[in-house]
């Protein structure tokens, strides 16, 4: 069920969606130096690289009145630290997140849910070459 967080002002309301949370909160992670995207879960064995087109997938966001927790599942570059791929993740989605909508954000978990490899590229990364 899609949930609204709203914000009384002066002149009316504002609805900020919960998928407008997961856009901020994915672009965030996206733009961390480490993170090779976001990852739509676990299928078959497999994680599923999701690019920037689709921002909101990889995220999960539970809002309340005035709060929120977020859940982000990424695939990090080979060769970074995770621990401090996560922790840059952690600080960004929650300072653009809370700066945005004025949610107070408990909580950000980061779930690693692969690691991918420069220059071995996936299947799909292989047609979006030739397309080129």
């Amino acid at each position: 069920m899609e949930h609204n967080f709203t914000v009384q002002q002066g002149n009316g309301t504002v609805r900020i969606a919960d998928e407008v949370v997961s856009i901020i909160a994915g672009i965030a992670a996206t733009d961390i130096k480490g993170v090779a995207g976001m990852s739509g879960g676990i299928a078959g064995g497999f994680a599923e690289m999701l690019g920037k087109k689709n921002l909101s997938k990889g995220v999960k966001v539970n809002v309340g009145d005035t709060e929120a927790t977020i859940d982000l599942y990424i695939i990090v570059e080979y060769g970074f630290k995770i621990p401090e791929v996560s922790e840059q993740i952690q600080i960004a989605v929650k300072q653009n997140v809370e700066t945005m909508t004025g949610l107070n954000v408990l909580e950000i978990n980061v779930h690693v849910q692969g690691v991918r490899i420069q220059g071995l590229n996936t299947d799909k990364e292989k047609e979006e070459m030739k397309l080129k």
